[in-house]
């Protein structure tokens, strides 16, 4: 579990949007009465499900309360990526993480790409970026990215450490006693990709309610603090004079597991690690109001221009989100359609074994892997099990049949399942080869290393099987 951190876009209009803008596809029919000013706050690892419920009586977060009481909060927003830069990318691009091609934390967008903010600039916007931004490379250390390629190899490395606690969260921000020990399934029962994420997560030992609660506590302190950070946006805003003329939007990249589903970290497509909050408030946004509308983080791109009043690219994978949230549109009813209904989010890297694709509809949850054969799906009806404890894919063979169908129509996944193998394997193959014979001595001294000491010849021996089983890329 990581600290949370804060990111912030600022864009403020210094010329009037060009005519003719809006009325694109997924647009705004009309361009903006005035071009506002913009503050885009993204943070790391809020679990969007606190923005509703069930913060309210865990923790207190006052300031997202704030533009909830002051605009639009979106119910069922979700990442694209439950990881940082493969979601960041997705979000900067509007582009679908199979599109973007970033794989995992340290493959994002090409560095050359025109994102929303560059053509914001074009259209006369001042652009401003704050903090940690993450969505050309995360950055990430030589273990995870061994970790991500050897994921296709048939051993389990667990992690070195597992979640600790050793700060007392205050108090006044969270209330301990409503703090909820989540239910976990035996691990005989558990869907193989949880286990393998458990076991790598170093999560399948014993764990005292106590160590569970702390857990949970300290995130939750962070999230907190996280909320007091936006509030010091906020107030900014507020004092300069700035806030009535400005449109901020709070969202993350994904959210944090928390010990649900005996994990940490994200690298899910269950709601703690996949569901993000997503706010929106400013001049021309409706006050108060709860949209239960599936929307995702590709929606932002879309909805940063249309703001602009800048023409949609036709190419997006998201949405603009003006049509469920602007005052503009008065007919709500008929702009409803204007979003599909549903989303895609799919992971392609370390702590999970297989390539994983989610589709989100209004009631049903439908997670596929790898080519769709090899590895069970899961299905869950959120509605009924909101903590998605019961897999009922062979329950309801024509349903998840059909979501399937509309999985693969909107992806090929066998496909890029296919592709995401070989880039993995390439790049092992090329890291490997940097580092001569050596390199079963330095994955030795990764954060698995106890692991691999205890029996070094099985894990070389399952590596160079994984080698040879597939023609090289």
């Amino acid at each position: 579990m990581l600290p949370l951190w804060v990111a912030v876009v600022a864009v403020s209009a210094l010329a009037t949007p060009a005519p003719g803008a809006g009325g694109q596809r997924r647009g705004a029919v009309k361009a903006w009465p005035d071009a506002p000013n913009v503050v885009l706050v993204v943070s790391d690892s809020f679990d969007g499900r606190l923005t509703f419920y069930p913060g309210s009586q865990v923790v207190k977060l006052p300031f997202i309360s704030f533009m909830k009481a002051h605009g639009t909060s979106f119910l069922n927003a979700y990442t694209n990526s439950p990881i940082c830069c493969p979601s960041r990318a997705a979000m900067w691009s509007g582009l679908f993480t199979h599109l973007t091609e970033s794989w995992n934390n340290f493959k994002g967008l090409d560095p050359n790409y025109t994102t929303w903010m560059d053509v914001m600039e074009k259209h006369g916007y001042r652009t401003q970026k704050f903090g940690k931004l993450d969505y050309i490379s995360g950055h990430h250390s030589i273990s995870n990215r061994v970790e991500a390629w050897t994921r296709d190899v048939a051993f389990l490395l667990r992690q070195e450490g597992r979640p600790m606690v050793n700060l007392v969260p205050k108090k006044t921000k969270v209330s301990y006693d409503a703090i909820k020990i989540p239910k976990w399934s035996p691990l005989s029962e558990m869907h193989p990709i949880d286990y393998y994420s458990s076991y790598t997560k170093n999560c399948t030992g014993k764990f005292t309610e106590k160590e569970i609660k702390d857990i949970r506590a300290f995130y939750y302190a962070m999230c907190a603090e996280t909320d007091a950070m936006l509030g010091e946006i906020i107030l900014a805003l507020h004092q300069l004079d700035l806030l009535q003329k400005t449109i901020v939007i709070y969202t993350s990249d994904h959210g944090e597991l928390a010990m649900e589903h005996r994990q940490f970290y994200k690298m899910s497509m269950y709601e703690a690690s996949a569901h993000v909050p997503l706010l929106i408030m400013g001049p021309g946004i409706k006050t108060n109001l709860q949209v239960s509308n599936v929307v995702s983080l590709v929606d932002i791109y879309p909805t940063m221009l249309d703001i602009a009043g800048i023409p949609l690219p036709q190419n997006l994978s998201g949405y603009s989100l003006l049509p469920l949230s602007s005052e503009m549109f008065k007919n709500e009813q008929k702009f409803k359609n204007l979003h599909p209904p549903w989303i895609l989010s799919e992971f392609h890297g370390c702590n999970v074994n297989a390539s994983a694709y989610m589709l989100r509809t209004n009631q049903w949850k439908y997670i596929a892997y790898s080519d769709g054969a090899s590895v069970l799906p899961q299905l869950f009806d959120l509605s009924s099990d909101p903590d998605e404890l019961t897999n009922i894919a062979t329950k309801f063979p024509e349903v998840t049949a059909s979501l399937d169908q509309k999985l693969r129509s909107i992806i090929n996944y066998p496909k890029v399942s296919d592709s995401v193998h070989r880039y993995n394997k390439e790049q092992f193959i090329k890291w490997k080869q940097s580092i001569g014979q050596n390199y079963s001595n330095v994955i030795a001294n990764l954060r698995w290393h106890q692991d691999w000491l205890k029996e070094p010849w099985k894990y070389e021996n399952a590596i160079d099987q994984w080698l040879k089983s597939h023609s090289d890329p």
